[in-house]
């Protein structure tokens, strides 16, 4: 094979490798609900935790390892949850989650709730609070010595940003390999301090029992919603704003995900250099532009957007938009 023929073959693998990324659809994972299983939180970390948080952090690894999803960061989604002044009362709510979607700009958003957190033995008593929901000393607090596994369930909803449709559904059931008298423990031992925020992502907390069946559960859902994919409608965005500022080689845009710029997007920067006016009416029926480079978005806010930008010098006022 001559030297062309392999730069050409290689060059090909590029564009589709490019291609393919461009294909993913973009997702965001909200905070589960936990209203269901809250009242035993307590009682087993020794304060309430967030574990509808640390349910969707785990997903969120899932999805981003998998690859099959472009995955939003928790960041961007914590900013705009308040700026919205979204409730934690609202974390189920399809409506309430397709308008943050949307606002992200992305293709569908995932909500879910914890339907089962703790033991099988359901009439064990883990009042008190303590290291770890148990004491070091068993039978003080409530916590009898009986063993058991630890159990999670969980369910998800993947939701149309545009419609609040119900696009797909997937639920997760872990249950620990082993049994013991202490879900954040071995025997004894106890091990996780109560009072503290809870590392759900944690090698600490996966090598805990509860972390056994929460990671199964959560391994078991996110495959479901991997195989979902292609339930998502395939949209075009179209995208039209202009430069707001022009700093060496970065560019900032006034148009952000309300307008349906995404970060990884690629648009087409030029400068308008004359109108085409209707001899009769005057009005104004064509604009010449003239190409100049490209902008990659790098960040993004509702109603703004920054980018790396390769080309001749841009300045504000210049027209972005989707390339063609």
């Amino acid at each position: 094979m001559g030297r062309i023929c392999r730069f050409t073959v290689a060059a090909l693998a590029v564009v589709l490798a490019a291609g393919a990324q461009q294909q993913k659809k973009r997702v965001a994972v909200m905070d589960f609900d936990y209203a269901t299983v809250r009242s035993g939180i307590a009682a087993i970390f020794g304060t309430d935790q967030d574990v509808g948080r640390g349910i969707a952090d785990m997903i969120v690894d899932r999805l981003v390892t998998s690859g099959t999803y472009s995955v939003i960061e928790r960041k961007a989604l914590d900013k705009i949850l308040t700026e919205q002044n979204f409730s934690n009362s609202d974390r189920a709510d399809a409506t309430s989650a397709a308008k943050i979607g949307k606002v992200l700009g992305v293709d569908a958003i995932i909500i879910g709730s914890i339907t089962q957190f703790g033991r099988d033995d359901q009439s064990t008593s883990l009042g008190g609070g303590a290291v770890g929901g148990i004491t070091r000393r068993f039978g003080i607090g409530g916590v009898k010595r009986t063993e058991s596994k630890a159990v999670v369930g969980i369910s998800a909803r993947m939701v149309d940003v545009n419609t609040a449709e119900i696009l797909a559904v997937a639920s997760g059931k872990g249950e620990s390999e082993r049994s013991g008298t202490s879900l954040l423990g071995a025997g004894g031992g106890g091990g996780t301090a109560a009072g503290g925020a809870v590392d759900m992502r944690s090698s600490n907390f996966a090598a805990t029992i509860l972390g056994e069946a929460t990671g199964k559960a959560v391994s078991q859902l996110s495959g479901l919603l991997d195989q979902s994919a292609g339930k998502l409608p395939t949209t075009k965005v179209s995208v039209q704003g202009l430069v707001a500022d022009a700093a060496g080689g970065e560019l900032i845009l006034n148009v952000g995900s309300q307008a349906g710029v995404r970060v990884g997007d690629r648009l087409q920067v030029s400068r308008k250099v004359r109108e085409v006016k209707d001899p009769t009416t005057g009005r104004v029926i064509r604009s010449i532009e003239e190409p100049l480079g490209v902008v990659v978005i790098t960040e993004v806010d509702t109603q703004s957007s920054v980018g790396k930008y390769t080309g001749p010098p841009a300045k504000v006022g210049d027209i972005v938009k989707t390339a063609p």
